[in-house]
């Protein structure tokens, strides 16, 4: 219905005087009925008190007419006194109207959102209350004026007025959401609007409505959400502790802040458990700032430089309190960190003027504080709230844990290295048989050192063990059960098993050592190894391997490197398998290539169960093994290796028969002086008079031995090393043992006088029964 004002005149006598087209519409009366009749003729009911005694001022209230049909009509009046244009009263001006489109009006004015009505032309109808108050500027100030001339020309604001005249020439309702200033708040909101069409009873368009929500608190808690789940997948990415902080860095800037460091306590970057010492008295170090500004003007403490808070900078705070601290421009505590700042690094003072507020949150993990966090604002208009603190506290628990695990992974990786590097040989032993050269890398993975390892064992006879094992899983519990390993197979090399009975007995420690934890899966303890023996006097090699990668085998004058051909036996910890040796006979400058799989891990397919670009780099030209190790490396290894990488390289030599002497030894004793003569002038053929006493001594006990207590056939080795070694083999399996002779004893002390004599002694079982040797050494060596 198209609503005309209804007015109608009334003289001070009560008439009515005048009577408007809306009156009429209204009412139902026309002019020509009520003009002239008293206005009380129109009543349904007696007029309030309080309209009888304001006769000659202004009323406003409700009056109960009736419509010319006889209904009645209850309407909103207001009466104006009016004048005669000389000061004497004339009767009162009165509108009406229904009372629902009062109350309208007063919910459009009395609304807490801000609502406004536009004209075609982007032009300001009406504005209520609200929308007064954000923009800062009375109704009057704005009615008339075209939208535009009103605000700042900024993006969003021509955004907002090319949805009015979307709405104006379309006719349709719009629905969006802005992030504009509110001039009279001083910051920027965030705003949900809706415009809508206003049209006549015609239904022709004759202007604009918006109502616009302040939306700001939901946004910035999407915000401050969003960002919580982008700090989840972002945040803890490596184990490592300052790209953690980093990381939290980057999430803070520029989003929440202009401004951001990261200082943590100095034991948090090293591998020290926490000192007992207050937090706010330790020193911190600076790991991690970003700022908006290039070249960051503001900064007071560099990577890598220490400070101490003091109270009452809201930093110390935090890290006393346990808890964030916000501080605003003015405040004791802000003014004490501003003045801090400013002596640390005055040319930032121009900088520092900028801010505004500022919020400083420990970092917490598992009951421990590992440093602070400050984030500074300049440019972001509003200040730090409550709800900024919470969040704060929220990101710095996530952030703190994610450092914390870091520290505690590298701490560990610390121990496991350090544990790792005492329990492999800091140097190889000497010996003859072979040249050596080694290469262990811990691997740099989140998974942690392993249980890698190798070893170079002198065995009787001039003879060398090799070894190269890897222990399932990483971490320290693999470093210490590979510690355990080594020393259970240099015990097992010493007494001399062969490879397969070696790895035999290495199975049942490793099946031992696993039902001592309690595992219920054996495997999980489990681990694989290689061990070979080789002889550089028969120049044989032999080796067996628990589910460990065969070796590669480089021959001189050789095409390239091969695969040792053998059979690959189960790894350690399985139990109740068998282990098959194999032996091969190698040509003096022999190259052999032990690893674990680490070197090769990395490589999708391994044909043949290994390698071709290690089986290439293996067989590689090179000037020395030393540097085949490291050209082996280069070629085969990423720059970050995903697992430890253990290398041994051995060059074969070869004892000659030059010096090697042997002798078959009738099993009589005449023949004990024979062959102690035949060993003194083999060692004056080989210029070793000054050792020949203590050889013909040993030889003569060692002989005698053999024939009264061993089985024939006896043989006498002498073989010329590093040491000078004495072999007297039998065919009796039975070992000899030192014992103390009594005083008037016969016999009993030829052991013993071996023992004491010579550098080191001991027996080994043979395919044909034992071996007793003794070495000493030689006068130049």
């Amino acid at each position: 219905m198209d609503r005309v004002a209804a007015v109608a005149i009334i003289d001070t006598r009560g008439r009515v005087t005048g009577w408007s087209e809306g009156a009429r519409l209204l009412t139902g009366h026309p002019a020509e009925e009520i003009v002239g009749r008293p206005a009380a003729d129109l009543l349904a009911a007696e007029l309030p008190g309080e309209a009888l005694a304001a006769r000659t001022g202004t009323w406003h209230g409700t009056v109960a007419l009736r419509h010319r049909d006889g209904h009645r009509l209850d309407l909103v009046i207001t009466a104006c006194p009016l004048d005669d244009g000389a000061g004497r009263p004339a009767g009162h001006a009165v509108t009406a109207e229904p009372p629902g489109v009062a109350l309208a009006a007063q919910a459009f004015e009395q609304a807490s959102m801000s609502m406004s009505v536009f004209d075609l032309q982007q032009r300001y109808l009406r504005l209520n209350d609200a929308a007064c108050k954000v923009i800062g500027v009375p109704e009057e100030g704005l009615t008339g004026r075209f939208f535009l001339d009103t605000v700042a020309d900024t993006e969003s604001n021509r955004g907002f007025l090319r949805h009015l005249r979307e709405v104006a020439e379309a006719g349709l309702p719009v629905r969006f959401e802005n992030f504009a200033a509110a001039p009279a708040l001083n910051r920027e909101h965030f705003w949900s609007l809706e415009m809508w069409p206003l049209r006549d009873a015609s239904g022709t368009q004759t202007a604009v409505a918006l109502a616009a929500y302040d939306n700001n608190e939901q946004y910035w808690a999407r915000r401050r959400l969003a960002l919580l789940n982008e700090a989840a997948t972002r945040i803890g990415t490596t184990l490592d502790v300052v790209r953690t902080a980093e990381e939290l860095i980057e999430i803070l800037v520029p989003r929440y802040a202009d401004f951001a460091t990261v200082d943590l306590l100095d034991w948090v970057l090293g591998a020290d458990e926490p000192p007992m010492v207050a937090v706010e008295d330790a020193e911190l170090r600076r790991v991690a700032y970003k700022s908006t500004r290039p070249g960051t003007p503001g900064l007071a403490v560099r990577i890598g430089e220490t400070q101490i808070y003091r109270p009452p900078a809201p930093p110390a705070c935090a890290l006393r309190e346990g808890h964030a601290i916000l501080s605003q421009a003015g405040e004791p505590g802000f003014r004490a960190w501003l003045a801090d700042r400013n002596a640390r690094a005055p040319r930032g003072r121009r900088f520092r003027e900028d801010v505004h507020s500022m919020i400083a949150v420990p970092l917490r993990a598992r009951g421990t504080t590992l440093g602070v966090a400050v984030c500074v604002r300049l440019t972001h208009p509003e200040d730090y709230g409550p709800d900024d603190a919470v969040f704060a506290e929220e990101l710095a628990s996530r952030a703190a844990v994610c450092i914390d695990n870091a520290r505690r992974f590298a701490r560990e990786r610390s121990t496991a290295l350090a544990l790792q590097h005492s329990l492999l040989p800091s140097r190889l032993p000497g010996q003859a048989a072979l040249d050596v050269a080694h290469r262990y890398l811990p691997c740099g993975s989140q998974a942690g050192i392993g249980g890698d390892w190798f070893d170079v064992i002198p065995l009787s006879g001039g003879r060398v063990g090799l070894v190269v094992g890897d222990v399932v899983g990483h971490g320290i519990s693999s470093s210490a059960t590979m510690g355990r390993l080594r020393t259970a197979v240099r015990t097992l090399a010493d007494v001399d098993l062969p490879p397969d009975e070696l790895l035999t007995h290495l199975d049942d420690l490793v099946t031992h050592l696993a039902a001592e934890n309690g595992r219920e899966e054996v495997a999980e303890i489990g681990a694989t190894c290689v061990y070979a023996v080789y002889d550089p006097v028969s120049r044989r090699l032999t080796l067996a391997t628990a589910g460990h990668p065969a070796p590669f085998l480089v021959l001189p004058g050789g095409d390239g490197a091969e695969l040792v051909p053998m059979s690959a036996g189960p790894p350690l910890g399985i139990g109740g398998l068998p282990f098959e040796a194999t032996e091969l006979e190698l040509p003096e400058g022999s190259v052999v290539a032990l690893f674990t799989d680490g070197l090769v891990a990395h490589r999708a397919g391994r044909p043949d169960g290994a390698d071709d670009e290690l089986r290439r780099a293996v067989g590689a030209p090179a000037d020395s093994l030393d540097a085949l190790a490291d050209g082996v490396l280069k070629a085969v290894l990423p720059e970050q290796p995903r697992d430890d990488v253990a290398l041994l390289l051995v060059r074969t030599r070869a004892l000659g028969a030059d010096r090697v002497a042997t002798w078959d030894v009738p099993a009589h004793p005449a023949q004990v002086a024979v062959v102690r003569q035949a060993a003194g002038e083999q060692l004056a053929a080989w210029g070793l008079e000054e050792a020949a006493f203590v050889t013909e001594l040993v030889v003569s006990e060692l002989v005698t031995n053999a024939i009264r207590y061993g089985e024939p056939p006896v043989q006498l080795r002498l073989i010329r090393d590093r040491a000078l070694i004495c072999e007297v083999s039998d065919a009796s399996s039975t070992s000899p043992h030192l014992r103390r002779a009594h005083a008037y004893d016969e016999g009993g002390r030829g052991l013993l006088l071996v023992a004491q004599l010579t550098q080191r002694w001991g027996s080994r079982q043979t395919g044909a029964g034992k071996t007793i040797w003794a070495e000493q050494p030689l006068p130049d060596a």
